[in-house]
């Protein structure tokens, strides 16, 4: 039965989209197809769906205890230069306020050198380009060495959420994005497989700016793509995690430390994960 619920649990995205697919198609299928013994099976469709929802909420907790906790893994920071941390692990777990798509862990990095201001929220226009942020096209670096096993750079960059206006805007787009799954959440992407089963994403990267392609072997440090703003961002931005699948729509978030940084004003390096709104510095 451990297993079974632990089976359910991992995959209780793809359950729970599938459910929501399959009430809606049987909902819409009925009222527009007359033929009656089609239109009886459609009518059953949404009843299958719900039965599926009720499954994932009835193993959402015991599912979670069943999830092994580990010990952070220390990885390369995916980023050089002076960065803050936003809905960071070291605040929060989830980090992202869900576990789903491997994000329990997850942390975001906005680009903010004392040389050049990051445009302030609410100021200015309300879809800002963004290209007006200064992590805009700055360069990625893989976590750990490994075998790249996705990579995607096609999707475009849109503007920055940079207001309040702009905010509301990406709520409402984030639910149509859900439709899609995780690949229309986390845009453009680069996964890496390393050896000891740990799968290292770096999402919303620039389009068109991968310098890897699948099958490839990296080391941690390497350059393999730039900082965009693809997928549900606010900003420009650098959304870095583990997991333990490949699939960000079955694999449970990993916890991490980024290796030798500094954060704000010490004067060490040391491995860390820095908290909400504290800045880290890696070389």
């Amino acid at each position: 039965m451990r297993r079974v619920i632990a089976g359910i649990y991992r995959a209780r995205v793809v359950i729970m989209y599938i459910s929501v697919m399959i009430i809606f198609a049987g909902t819409v299928g009925a009222q527009v197809i007359p033929i009656a013994l089609v239109k009886t099976v459609l009518t059953l469709l949404p009843l299958v769906g719900i039965v599926g929802m009720l499954l994932v909420l009835a193993v959402l907790v015991p599912g979670l205890k069943l999830v092994p906790n580990r010990e952070p893994l220390t990885v390369a920071a995916p980023v050089t230069g002076r960065w803050s941390a936003l809905n960071s692990p070291a605040t929060q777990v989830p980090s992202h306020g869900v576990r789903a798509y491997g994000q329990t862990y997850a942390v975001d990095l906005v680009f903010d050198p004392k040389e050049r201001a990051r445009p302030a929220f609410d100021t200015g226009m309300a879809l800002r380009y963004p290209n007006e942020y200064p992590a805009f096209g700055e360069p990625v670096r893989a976590m750990i060495d490994g075998v790249v096993v996705r990579a995607s750079d096609a999707q475009r960059d849109h503007r920055a959420r940079s207001s309040v206006l702009g905010y509301i805007y990406m709520l409402m787009e984030g639910t149509i994005r859900e439709i899609g799954g995780p690949r229309l959440i986390i845009g453009n992407h680069i996964t890496i497989r390393g050896e000891d089963g740990v799968f290292a994403l770096i999402a919303h990267v620039k389009q068109h700016s991968a310098l890897v392609a699948v099958g490839d072997t990296v080391v941690a440090g390497q350059p393999i793509a730039a900082c965009g703003n693809s997928g549900n961002s606010s900003e420009p931005h650098v959304h870095a995690q583990l997991m333990d699948r490949a699939s960000a729509w079955t694999g449970h978030g990993l916890p991490m430390l980024f290796a030798d940084i500094v954060i704000d004003d010490e004067t060490e390096k040391r491995d860390a994960m820095p908290a909400e709104n504290e800045h880290l510095t890696a070389l």
